[in-house]
């Protein structure tokens, strides 16, 4: 019996693993054009984790399938019914046309033309908005519009557990399809913890279910790294909500180690909440495969007439050429004069998001940033702090949140206009997952988010430069390593 030959064995094992590695060099460098930064990021990787890094690139990075999603979306354009109106929008921008009924507004008249070229995100001044910051008063507000829906209710959310909170909806949406409300669901399948034997009870009621970017077996997706993180519910075409609340008892504060969650959401009303529902189309589109009809039924005329407030809707995602919503934000930083207070769990901006912000906070104007103290995600969370510390070397106010967990995604610009929705400002947010938010211009809606910011303070300890330069060893180098990966994380 001859005796196996373990150092030969290993050497052929590692020369496969090396040329793999070569062949996902010559692909990342070649063919993928990603960024600098990334492209080395993902070099280093493959260089250290030989066989591991080719697997982790395969699922975390590849283009691909993000090519496929550029292919899908472009047959969903017939939902762009409104070009017309959007392009008469623009033509009323450059003419000088008057679009604000405020007029403090008008020196951000740019941004909403930015957004229109750029993102063909159709401006509506018609709108009523309500701010939620607490997770009971918008779900007892999302139920109540729930329970009085008439003809359909249009749900999508990145998470959706197994608990309390997420029963109570998916109960609520079986009675209103059993009463003959058409009703959808569309859940992440990464994000989504009810069981297929959950749903099910949804669909056999007469409801309908799809998950975005599915598994094809049990522990392997392929589209792992391209998630759907956006939250819309549209009910009759008139209500519509967006912002960072998923479904979960976490989001109500009931899970110990996280605390009180504090998060914005917006409830919307208005020729908003069309393209909320334009949104859910596309994005059922494609994972559902079942193209829902741009008719009166689903988009009603708004019963809004006497509501001023403008807004934007602004998508993002694999599907996108560019980065509209860091684009958006970036526009917004540059259009400040006075003052821009940020919300933010994750912070790992690129450095267009960095610079503007530096140089924002350089001129004089004043940059307040607000992060958690509590990482659910640790290498995100110590990634956060390194950006944050370098941001104070150029004036810019920092604050870690200690009344629980900070989940809000928001940027207010001198108390005029904000946004609101479910984009982070991370790399992931604006190039990886599918993200959407309403870009507001209204004083009111402005100044109510800029208060909620100033309540947070009083929950806040703030991040001098002093106090971050005497950070220990350890955390320095928990900062480096995680501020190393930040392009991939």
């Amino acid at each position: 019996m001859s005796q196996v030959n373990w150092t030969d064995i290993s050497v052929r094992l590692l020369t496969i693993a090396y040329i793999v590695n070569l062949l996902f060099t010559i692909m990342i460098v070649f063919l993928e054009r990603k960024k600098p930064t990334s492209t080395l990021v993902w070099l280093l990787t493959l260089f250290v984790l030989p066989g591991l890094g080719a697997v982790m690139y395969f699922f975390l990075a590849q283009n691909i399938l993000r090519r496929k999603s550029f292919a899908f979306a472009a047959r969903d354009d017939d939902y762009r019914q409104r070009n017309s109106d959007l392009l008469q929008s623009i033509r009323r921008l450059q003419t000088g046309g008057k679009i604000f009924r405020d007029s403090r507004l008008e020196p951000y008249r740019d941004i909403i033309q930015f957004l229109q070229v750029q993102s063909r995100a159709l401006y509506t001044a018609d709108n009523e908005l309500r701010v939620f910051t607490d997770g009971r008063e918008k779900f007892n507000d999302l139920f109540g519009q729930i329970r009085a829906a008439r003809d359909h209710i249009h749900v999508l959310y990145y998470i959706l557990k197994k608990d309390e909170l997420g029963r109570g909806l998916l109960d609520l949406l079986i009675t209103k399809a059993r009463e003959g409300v058409e009703v959808r669901l569309l859940v992440d399948a990464i994000g989504n913890a009810m069981s297929g034997r959950e749903l099910r009870r949804l669909t056999r009621a007469g409801g309908h279910v799809a998950r975005f970017f599915p598994s094809f077996f049990t522990f392997i997706n392929l589209k792992l790294n391209y998630r759907n993180h956006r939250k819309i519910v549209v009910v009759d075409g008139q209500t519509g909500y967006v912002g960072g609340f998923n479904v979960g008892n976490e989001y109500l504060g009931l899970k110990k180690s996280m605390g009180y969650w504090r998060d914005t959401h917006l409830r919307v009303r208005g020729g908003a909440v069309h393209d909320l529902q334009t949104r859910f189309f596309q994005d059922w589109l494609l994972a559902a495969r079942e193209k829902l009809p741009v008719t009166d039924r689903y988009y009603p005329a708004p019963q809004t007439a006497n509501s001023a407030a403008g807004v934007q809707i602004v998508s993002c995602g694999p599907d996108c050429e560019h980065e509209d919503i860091k684009l958006g934000f970036v526009k917004m930083i540059h259009a400040a004069k006075k003052s821009i207070y940020i919300q933010t769990p994750y912070f790992i901006p690129d450095e267009s998001i960095s610079e503007s912000l530096a140089i924002a906070a350089l001129s004089g104007i004043d940059v307040n940033l607000m992060i958690p103290c509590k990482p659910d995600h640790p290498f995100v969370y110590w990634a956060t702090c390194s950006f944050v510390g370098d941001l104070l070397q150029s004036g810019v106010k920092a604050y870690i949140y200690k009344g629980g967990f900070l989940h809000s995604k928001t940027i207010v610009v001198d108390d005029r206009i904000a946004s609101v929705g479910t984009a982070n400002f991370d790399i992931r947010s604006f190039r990886l997952n599918y993200e959407v938010n309403a870009f507001i211009y209204d004083v009111p809606t402005a100044k109510i988010l800029q208060t909620a910011f100033m309540k947070d303070i009083a929950a806040s300890e703030e991040l001098t430069l002093e106090n971050y330069r005497r950070r220990s060893p350890f955390i320095k180098f928990k900062e480096s390593i995680s501020r190393l990966l930040a392009p991939i994380l």
